[in-house]
């Protein structure tokens, strides 16, 4: 069982709802420490105060706001917790929207909710069927770890989960990003299509979605630990430049068919319409265009 990370109660209108919250989440990734290579040592990190430089305990240190280069505010954990503000010991329901109306760019880590005891019971389920039924989400508002968190409230199998929100002014516009103008003709777009099509699955299972590359990890320490040779990678592919992109979608569709092992249920890949015949240039001008050297581009 996850332990819980923070307890309080869902607010709902007049109804309140006694949660403990806990980590929907598990990392398995492999971690590394840092040792000295001469002799294998542990390197750690240590804490110094630097007016006494010394190092200092765990309870001899605490959180503090520096107000100037002189002047440092100190701020214990029981005034954290106990903060003038009603989300600090509430997730505050402020709204119900529509999931597709929020921008999954804003969306964040997840946590499960879970009832704290037989009183929480009715009040948890009245909320898991009325956010079923209604086909929405809740956006809340809660205080955590020094600052007050915008939250996503969903049900997943007749779970709460609370999933962290960006605010507002978090996210950056992403305006000077986009591309020249360009022109995408429809065949390139029905091209497009018929490849997704090919590559649409019905679930996130299956070896394509696994992490291999904590596989791969695992087999280097294991190799080291057995003195046995380390496992040759692979050499990546180096991805040609995109001269005609009806051709690529074209090669992709098939590499994508011939990659699953079920046959696909695609569109037919419309056919590129034929080029009408370059004309010819007088042969004096094209020996010289041959002749002529492009110039070089500015830096």
């Amino acid at each position: 069982m996850p332990r819980t990370i923070w307890s309080g109660a869902i607010s709902f209108g007049l109804v309140t709802v006694p949660i403990n919250v806990v980590s929907a989440t598990e990392d398995h990734s492999i971690r590394f420490h840092q040792y000295h290579l001469e002799d294998m040592g542990r390197v750690r990190a240590r804490k110094v105060c630097e007016l006494e430089d010394r190092e200092v305990s765990q309870d001899e240190i605490g959180k503090g706001y520096e107000l100037t280069k002189t002047q440092v505010i100190p701020i214990t954990d029981d005034e954290l917790r106990n903060l003038p503000l009603p989300t600090a010991k509430a997730i505050e329901i402020d709204a119900f929207v529509p999931l597709e109306s929020v921008d999954p760019i804003r969306i964040g880590e997840g946590y499960y909710l879970q009832p704290a005891g037989q009183v929480a019971a009715k009040p948890y389920k009245l909320l898991v069927q009325a956010l079923d039924r209604s086909s929405k989400v809740a956006v809340a508002k809660y205080a955590w770890s020094g600052r007050e968190r915008l939250g996503l409230l969903r049900v997943k199998d007749d779970v709460l989960v609370l999933h962290a929100m960006r605010w507002p002014d978090e996210i950056r516009d992403p305006a000077e990003l986009l591309p020249p103008p360009v022109e995408v003709s429809d065949q390139e777009i029905e091209g497009a299509l018929a490849l997704m099509d090919t590559m649409t699955t019905d679930s996130l299972e299956g070896e394509e979605f696994q992490d291999h590359y904590t596989e791969a990890m695992a087999q280097i320490i294991e190799a080291k630990r057995e003195a046995k040779p380390l496992p040759e990678a692979p050499e990546p592919e180096q991805p040609a430049p995109v001269l005609d992109l009806m051709a690529a979608l074209n090669a992709s569709v098939e590499q994508a068919k011939a990659a699953r092992s079920e046959p696909a249920d695609v569109h037919e890949m419309p056919k590129p319409k034929k080029k009408a015949a370059a004309k010819k240039l007088p042969a004096k001008r094209a020996t010289a265009k041959k002749t002529t050297g492009r110039r070089p581009r500015s830096a």
